[in-house]
């Protein structure tokens, strides 16, 4: 029984204390980043062109110009990640966020 109470302890001081450490460090590091005027052309074409296939009846196309048209928003969503450098959660990571924070209230 004490060696589970010793190993809940020690890893709620790990839990406690280890996001604000890390925390306190990225705040320092993140500088605002603009985009170059070609990056912003580049993005407005982006968003014209999702824009477009939003409004397409994707219904009428055959399954190869489907996956093309998914690889297409597949490709130009990596790039826009990759002009913007933010910081991007998936649903997984918010659910261990949110159960970690109820488990430590």
């Amino acid at each position: 029984m004490k060696k589970i109470s010793y190993f809940l302890a020690i890893m709620f001081c790990f839990l406690a204390f280890s996001p604000a450490v890390n925390a306190a460090g990225l705040s320092k590091d993140k500088e605002e980043t603009e985009l170059s005027p070609e990056d912003e052309a580049r993005l407005e074409e982006m968003k014209a062109r999702v824009d477009e296939i939003k409004s397409m009846d994707l219904s009428e196309l055959s399954k190869d110009e489907r996956k093309e048209v998914r690889e297409e928003l597949r490709g130009m969503k990596k790039e826009a990640k990759a002009m913007g450098d933010g910081i991007y959660l998936s649903v997984g990571a918010i659910i261990v966020i949110l159960l970690i924070l109820i488990l430590v209230t």
